[in-house]
């Protein structure tokens, strides 16, 4: 399988390395607009084919395209790679807006082509170990999930740090809870240019369930924090954590008198906590090879490019609310 990478900015030559490492790629070729970046690639990778354009790539008989450029580009460049029948894998986000996500998964279930995000937090054995103790039942009723992503920097130009941030956490929930969120109330504050460098989200599910992410590039110091409350148990998943990412509590609150409003009595449980074993391999890895094998066996990947529809669909109504004071918008 011959694959090309586009865009070899922050990430992208993490994508060169992953792909050039497969037995099933044989032969990889990159493009960026910038010739000092695809100098880089081409001498630190001597097996890796530089494009002197994207027109280049896409009139090739490559077989698939990941797209690793500013949010800006993604549509147009999918849109071409997935219309000379390659298969796509982009970056987060999917597209700028849900309509271009929308016509972006139409096209590539009309080309019968695997269309792909790159959520690579969905890939990480913490994520998917927390997902595995949802679904065995171990937190009962899901009551809460909760997230902080904060940082000092990196400004983006074309886009606020609730597209920049909020897709990592935003597509972690939309795997590991497996339901879709009915409204989002959002409020944001720039400070050094036009783009909202503070955000807070709320987000409503039926069956009482609230979702609240928090994301940030001013802050002092790095957290990346998800707290997931239920009926039975709790999860605590520290990114930033160097070993034990994931803590399971055994922790809650059970109703033990119930006689009105102002004499309801509740008894607080608190047990043991352990860390679960994880799987420690590269999640961008992981992602490739899903790529690799959705293309190959034709069924759909983890993080395919419905995934990444809905998460767009929530950022565009988390930026209508900020842009009318917080108002709830309905999804």
């Amino acid at each position: 399988m011959k694959v090309a990478v586009i865009g070899l900015g922050y990430w992208g030559p993490n994508m060169v390395r992953n792909f050039s490492a497969l037995e099933e790629v044989s032969d990889v070729m990159c493009y960026d607009v910038d010739g000092k970046r695809l100098k880089e690639i081409t001498t630190k990778f001597p097996n890796v084919h530089a494009a002197s354009s994207y027109e280049e790539i896409i009139k090739s008989d490559c077989d698939a395209v990941a797209i690793v450029t500013p949010i800006s580009q993604h549509y147009d460049q999918a849109m071409k790679a997935l219309q000379s029948g390659k298969h796509v894998l982009v970056e987060k986000p999917l597209a700028a807006s849900a309509k271009q996500c929308e016509e972006l998964v139409e096209l590539a279930d009309a080309q019968k082509r695997v269309l792909m995000v790159d959520h690579t937090f969905v890939y990480t054995g913490a994520v998917r170990k927390m997902k595995e103790i949802i679904e065995r039942g171990d937190l009962g009723d899901i009551y809460y999930f909760d997230s902080v992503r904060v940082n000092l920097g990196m400004f983006q130009h074309d886009f606020n740090v609730l597209w920049d941030l909020a897709p990592h956490d935003l597509s972690i929930m939309d795997f590991i809870l497996g339901r879709q969120p009915n409204a989002v109330s959002a409020i944001g504050v720039n400070h050094y240019n036009h783009m909202e460098d503070v955000a807070y989200l709320a987000l409503h599910f039926d069956g009482n369930v609230i979702a609240h992410v928090h994301v940030n590039w001013l802050a002092p110091v790095k957290i990346r924090r998800i707290l997931l409350g239920g009926s039975k148990k709790m999860i605590v998943y520290d990114d930033m954590e160097p070993s034990e990412k994931v803590k399971v509590y055994d922790t809650g609150v059970k109703v033990v008198s119930r006689e009105g409003i102002y004499r309801t009595l509740v008894e607080y449980r608190t047990g043991d906590m352990f860390a679960p074993k994880i799987d420690h391999t590269e999640a961008l890895n992981i992602v490739v090879r899903d790529f690799l094998r959705a293309i190959r066996t034709g069924d759909e990947p983890v993080a395919d490019g419905r995934s990444g529809h809905r998460v767009v669909r929530i950022l565009e109504a988390a930026e209508q609310s900020i842009r009318n004071a917080g108002a709830l918008v309905h999804l």
